[in-house]
């Protein structure tokens, strides 16, 4: 990673970042380890979704001392969807993954998906229920694990049944597309929170881009409570009808 020089980075490395500010300084110096690391020349985009002001200091105080990162500020709270369409569409690479700020998938897995796009994939995504993906989690959350699982796995039933056809994993906080399946993908996306994956997704297979899914190493750290998590699952069956909507309407022609 350095500074902007005119030349066409390899990869633009999205991270939209809210709040967090305990673990972010030390998960950014690991960012920047990784992408200095690499034989390719890269970039580095941080979104900063209304984040309190500690995680925005910090991060305002790293891209003053790392040239080859860029800073932008939603201003206030507007989403994950928002955030990295906004990161997407600034990225200068020829590839641009985008990838959690909590760095629940270690930084080396964005290699996973930067190979299948340089494979010839437009759009690459991780996937957690490939038989190769691992997980690395305390023993208190198994039950959390088994209920979440079970729920995901109902959402993606209904997902693949209603509109993507054969994706296993549609939320995973790690994917990637070439900058022009990008160009073609984020101006239209609409919604704003975390549905923007399957909507994301549902535009690609519609402009027929090739969506290429890979195993990956993931790590739990939270337990959001099951309701917390339903409530979720049920605001996400209203971003689907969204997307149909749009559909219908047109929107992603």
């Amino acid at each position: 990673m350095g500074a902007h020089t005119g030349i066409e980075p390899h990869l633009t490395l999205v991270v939209p970042v809210y709040n967090g500010a305990a673990r972010l300084s030390s998960n950014l110096g690991a960012l920047t380890a990784f992408l200095a690391a690499q034989p390719y020349e890269s970039e580095l985009v941080l979104v900063d979704d209304g984040s309190t002001e500690r995680a925005a200091r910090i991060l305002r105080e790293f891209v003053a001392a790392n040239p080859g990162a860029t800073l932008l500020d939603n201003g206030r709270n507007r989403g994950k969807g928002v955030s990295v369409a906004r990161g997407i569409l600034a990225g200068r690479g020829r590839f641009r993954v985008f990838l959690d700020s909590d760095l629940a998938y270690p930084p080396s897995e964005v290699n996973k998906i930067l190979r299948e796009l340089e494979g010839g994939a437009d759009v690459a995504i991780a996937c957690r229920v490939l038989p190769d993906s691992r997980y690395l989690m305390s023993p208190e959350f198994f039950h959390y694990l088994y209920t979440r699982h079970i729920m995901s796995r109902v959402f993606n039933r209904l997902v693949r049944l209603v509109m993507l056809r054969g994706i296993l994993d549609t939320q995973a906080g790690l994917k990637g597309f070439t900058a022009d399946a990008a160009a073609k993908i984020f101006p239209r996306v609409t919604i704003p929170g975390f549905g923007f994956d399957v909507e994301a997704l549902y535009i690609a297979q519609k402009h027929g881009l090739a969506v290429r899914q890979t195993a990956v190493h993931f790590r739990y750290d939270d337990e959001p409570s099951t309701v917390r998590f339903a409530e979720a699952v049920f605001r996400m069956a209203g971003d689907l009808f969204e997307v149909k909507l749009n559909d219908w309407r047109g929107r992603y022609a």
